[in-house]
């Protein structure tokens, strides 16, 4: 071989230009499949936010900070009189819409997005929201929204009657609980191929708006220039933050400078903030410090607050994060802990528990051996001192409460030139101490690494594996983890590392002949990820994909960057310079490889739907269609985009209630009463007559249950009690020669040739089981891999909550790090798969009233119905005197499937009131007495004939086959003896709570479901009643006695007033007739005289006459 053949003195030049040449030519012939698709433009998807008064103007783009809906958009959708919106409803609108262009190398993007659009190219964005930490708070499920883009033009002005300038949009959805989005952009599968891309799309809570409308840190001042002496030539430091909780990423280490790095994209870009702290420096006997710096040294994330420490000092600040808090619970300002302590490091938690945060931190001086355990929930930060008695150095001295797991050997084991070594007290030590300097666990496969200058791993915590791969001249600085089966390690030389989980074999990625042949290959391409003059800045794992944040130097030009570590391409460089073969064919030199993996082709088959294991919720919304022939899109229509999208989160929010509608879909009401009239509707677009020229299609807006999988093992799978999870795993066995020469195997040949090991974290709790199928005629082997839960890890719990983290890694044995599969994305690692795996109650399952078939069936058997006087199709009543039947749906909000509940359940008063308003909580006395059948105090509200009862029982134990409940309010309940408000008999709403938990075990579930039942027609109690007959007849006696009395004395009384009357007639005609003669003998006397005196004016006046 090559080695074999070096040459002494001036050659060596030479052999080593004709290595690279060899890499180089490995490199083209290893991407031969590549070849067909070398034509495709490297094309990649730009995506921005833009605020609505920034639609349509180019360069614009803003941060993620308003949480609050907009107001109404009634001006939009009120004249939509002929569209199947609900006038009467309330359309909001978000925030933010996502802007979406792409580019591709070469060509502008204007002029891309346009063609692209003329093609047909419509991109589809799909937005996951991350569940929250506060589960006591708010609902765990897995949501996602799929929305395609709308295309706009933009507003500037046009000379040509052409497109100018465009580009899509969608809204930004927000949904309370979630401040962590995860943006997906693919093509519709029209116009140009573009890669998918995932975007981080996170909530900043620590900027503040001032007067004049800009936003700035609350945390501290921007930096607006990166000087070099920040970055180059420093050491790189760990990324520390909860996992996948984090919306703003923190990042320390700027030298003698109380500085950060912040981002809120995963350092897509990133923000330098002069952090606005005291910067004080306490040295004392008890915490003895050598000397003072400015620099931050260790800085923690998690979901809504930001850890730092500088000294021995501790800070804390939260954001302000109205969807989490519903409040503005913001610090303001840096809120110094620990004040009389001194800490020495701080420590993450990497997962959440039990709806809160946790952080560590590690004393020194005179509390050396403590540890201040810090909760953070909804924000509100404590610590606690651990252990509460002595320290752990005296607690190791005493033996008292704490168990030692493990004593680190003094010295490294001597390997003796394996890969690793089981540690068993037995074997050989080199000179070197072990230095260990930290420790890493991963819950998922109970991996637990001790590392320094050394690298120790065990599943178990008690038997250690030394990986002897790694040199002992180094020592370990920090590690990241994927969680998926990927660790990378960084050493104080800034080595980098790589171990596959579930093998003992380390790789050196950095410095490597593979990153020397990668980098060449990125010069010759001119990247400009690259330069000479480089320095790492951190190193962290994102969506299983390794990353690191470099700071470059380009004529004097510094800027960080965020680019791939391409672990695969380094390692496939790697195997292809070590092992090749020049082979003579006639007159000239050939050159082959050897390929060490031990198969050709891997497939996955038989992949169940997926949304059942990984309880994604997924909805889909399109935009409303426009009339416009071009196609665009105006702001009206963006707006009514923006109003669908929200009602439709609007409407899943609101599904979440006890009565189960009859349609199990939460956008059944939203289009129950408009389906008949869809062709209308359609009829009106065709005819270009809609209101506003937009037409909305109620199939665009719709939840999705079937979603196919896609040839490769879900993100994480979901088991219930006894659920399996199912595959099929195809291999075709390689030929090992250098000549490819088909040729057929035996059965027994092909079993040694290749063969499929599953690696199970919690053998106890999970089991597989793997059937074999050799393939003869196709070279080829097939494993059925079946995954079952053994019902034995988890007792019960509610929908989400306190699941149990364990995993399963499929991996072909000799595969790991030999086998690659080239995609357009470049190479990808085969051979090795490692799925997450929770069990207990999974998301997205709950329990509901099945008031539908409740009323049919209690109809059917009680021979009538009777509803309240006044109806409320929500809560129908229920007759008192009626035996009641109650059933209930175990309904499944991931696959929309919705069924009758066929176990076992206790059902229990907890409340009631005559009234909604007047309802009343009971306590657990008032819960026995009122429930149980067991009480003895006369005040149980409910009997049944069933005879099954808890183990104590206290309880009755019923089924969807029991015998009924008869109502019975006793004298000591509260509903005895209830007073009626109205003439019609009295009322009563039960407050119910149904629960499985204890009585169920076909299911880890712990349903429990409270709803309000309401009763009516309630009998009074004997007193009341006899009460109420007695005041009852006296006021009928009296009535009758009254009318016998009016009856009897009416003619006599009718008699008598008529006398009156006639009397009274005669009285007033007799004084009316007095009266009348004498006014007349009065008016005659002034006549006559009056006469007289007339006569004699008459004669005066006229003497002639």
């Amino acid at each position: 071989r090559c080695p074999a053949m070096r040459p002494a003195g001036p050659s060596w030049p030479k052999l080593r230009i004709m290595r690279s040449l060899w890499a180089l030519l490995a490199v083209l012939l290893a991407s031969w499949r590549l070849w067909a698709i070398q034509d495709i433009p490297e094309c990649t998807w730009q995506v921005v936010l833009n605020k609505f008064e920034r639609v349509g103007k180019n360069g614009m783009s803003d941060r993620f900070f308003d949480q609050e809906p907009l107001e109404t958009l009634d001006s939009v959708f009120t004249p939509l009189v002929d569209a199947p919106t609900d006038q009467g409803e309330k359309y909001l609108s978000f925030p933010y819409y996502l802007k979406i262009n792409y580019s591709c190398n070469g060509e502008s993007s204007e002029a891309q997005v346009r063609k692209g659009h003329l093609t047909g190219l419509k991109p589809v964005v799909l937005v996951t929201f991350q569940s929250p930490v506060n589960f006591h708070h708010w609902k765990i499920e897995q949501l996602q929204i799929q929305m395609e883009a709308a295309p706009f033009r933009n507003k500037e002005q046009c000379i040509a009657d052409e497109i100018c300038v465009m580009s899509w949009y969608t809204p930004m959805p927000i949904k309370n609980g979630s401040v962590v989005m995860r943006v997906d952009v693919s093509s519709n599968g029209l116009g140009p191929f573009i890669p998918n891309k995932r975007f981080q799309v996170n909530i900043n809570g620590f900027l503040q708006r001032q007067q004049d409308n800009t936003l700035h840190f609350t945390v501290g001042n921007e930096i607006f220039s990166l000087i070099p002496r920040y970055f180059m030539n420093v050491s790189s430091r760990p990324l520390w933050h909860t996992v996948d909780q984090a919306p703003v990423l923190i990042l320390g280490g700027i030298p003698d400078e109380k500085s950060v790095l912040l981002t809120d994209t995963s350092f897509t870009d990133s923000f330098l903030v002069e952090l606005n702290i005291d910067s004080c420096w306490v040295g004392s006997f008890y915490c003895p410090q050598a000397s003072f710096t400015a620099t931050i040294y260790d800085a923690i994330a998690t979901e809504s607050t930001l850890f730092i420490r500088q000294n021995q000092l501790v800070y804390y600040f939260t954001g302000t994060y109205l969807t989490l808090h519903e409040s503005n619970r913001g610090s303001g300002s840096w809120v110094r802990v620990l004040a009389n302590e001194c800490i020495k490091r701080l420590c993450p938690v990497h997962f959440h528990s039990n709806g809160s945060e946790y952080v560590m931190a590690l004393t020194t001086g005179k509390r050396e051996g403590y540890v201040h355990f810090g909760t953070i929930t909804d924000g509100h930060v404590s610590f606690k001192l651990l252990p509460k008695q002595r320290s752990v150095c005296e607690g190791i001295q005493v033996s008292d409460n704490l168990v030692i797991l493990y004593t680190i050997p003094e010295f490294i084991p001597d390997a003796r030139g394996l890969q690793f070594l089981m540690i068993l007290g037995t074997e050989s030590y080199t000179n070197f101490p072990m230095v260990p300097k930290g420790m890493f666990y991963n819950p998922y496969n109970n991996l637990l690494f001790i590392w320094g200058n050394f690298l120790l791993q065990s599943y178990n915590k008690e038997n250690f594996i030394y990986l002897a791969d790694f040199p002992k001249e180094q020592s370990i600085k920090y590690l990241v983890n994927s969680f998926h089966g990927d660790t990378a390690i960084v050493t104080e030389t800034e080595e980098i590392w790589y171990l596959l989980e579930g093998s003992y074999r380390m790789y050196k990625l950095f410095p490597s002949k593979g990153w020397e042949v990668y980098i060449s290959l990125q010069v010759m391409q001119q990247s400009s990820l690259y330069t000479s003059s480089e320095t790492m800045v951190t190193l962290f794992y994102e969506d299983r994909k390794l990353y690191q944040l470099v700071y470059l130097m380009n004529e004097k030009q510094g800027r960080l960057v965020k680019r791939l570590v391409p672990v695969e391409q380094l390692l496939m460089y790697e195997q292809l310079g070590n092992h090749y073969l020049l082979k003579r064919q006639g007159n000239h030199l050939t050159l082959s490889f050897t390929s060490f993996c031990p198969f050709t082709v891997m497939r996955l088959r038989d992949l169940p739907n997926p949304q059942i294991y990984t309880r994604q919720e997924r909805y889909q919304a399109r935009p409303p269609r426009v009339l416009e022939p071009s196609g665009f899109h105006d702001e009206n229509s963006l707006a009514v985009y923006q109003g669908l999208v929200y009602y439709l989160l609007y409407l899943h929010s609101k599904y979440h209630k006890p009565y189960a509608d009859p349609v199990h879909d939460p956008t059944w009401r939203w289009w129950k009463n408009k389906k008949l009239d869809q062709d209308y509707y359609f009829y009106l677009a065709s005819n270009l007559r809609s209101a506003s020229n937009v037409y909305i299609e109620m199939a665009s807006y719709e939840k999705i249950y079937d979603l196919k999988a896609e040839h490769e093992l879900p993100e994480r799978i979901f088991l219930d009690k006894g659920n399996s999870y199912a595959f099929s795993v195809f291999l075709t066995v390689r030929e090992h020669s250098f000549e490819f020469q088909p040729e057929l195997l035996t059965t027994l040949e092909l079993r040694s040739k290749v063969d499929l090991g599953v690696v199970l974290a919690d053998p106890g709790c999970i089991e597989v089981v793997v059937k074999q199928k050799v393939l003869i005629n196709r070279n080829s082997v097939l494993f059925w891999v079946t995954l079952n839960d053994k019902r034995s890890c988890f007792d019960q719990g509610i929908s989400g909550h306190h699941l149990m983290k364990t995993s399963m890694l499929v991996k072909v044995v000799g595969a790991v790090g030999h086998c690659f599969q080239n995609t357009h994305r470049g190479p990808r690692m085969q051979g090795n798969l490692m799925v997450p795996v929770f069990i207990g109650c999974p998301p997205g399952k709950r329990l509901a009233f099945d008031i539908t078939y409740t009323l049919e069936y209690n109809r059917l058997q009680n021979k009538h119905y009777f509803d309240c006087v006044h109806i409320d199709p929500e809560m129908p009543c229920f007759l008192f005197r009626d035996i009641f039947y109650p059933f209930f749906l175990i309904q499944d909000l991931v696959t929309g499937e919705s069924g009758s509940f066929q176990g076992s359940y206790v059902l229990t008063v907890v409340g009631g009131g005559p009234t909604i308003d007047t309802i009343k909580e009971y306590s657990e006395e008032e819960i026995y007495r009122f429930n149980s059948p067991l009480d003895k105090t006369n005040s149980l509200i409910w009997t049944t004939k069933n005879t099954t009862t808890t183990k104590d029982s206290a309880f009755n134990i019923m089924t969807h086959q029991s015998l009924g409940i008869e109502w019975l309010c006793l004298e000591n309940s509260p509903c005895h003896d209830t007073i009626p408000h109205t003439i019609f008999a009295p009322e009563f709403f039960f407050k119910v709570l149904v629960s499985n938990r204890g009585v169920d075990k076909s299911t880890y579930c712990d349903y429990q479901l409270i709803f309000l039942l309401h009763i009516h027609g309630l009998p009074l109690s004997a007193k009341r009643a006899l009460f109420i007959l007695m005041v009852s007849s006296s006021v009928f006696i009296g009535l009758v006695t009254l009318y016998i009395t009016f009856c009897l004395l009416l003619p006599l009384m009718v008699k008598a007033c008529s006398a009156l009357r006639w009397k009274i007639n005669n009285i007033i005609t007799s004084e009316s007739y007095y009266t009348y003669t004498a006014s007349s003998r009065v008016l005659s006397g002034t006549s006559g005289t009056r006469s007289r005196g007339s006569s004699s004016v008459t004669d005066r006046a006229h003497p002639w006459s």
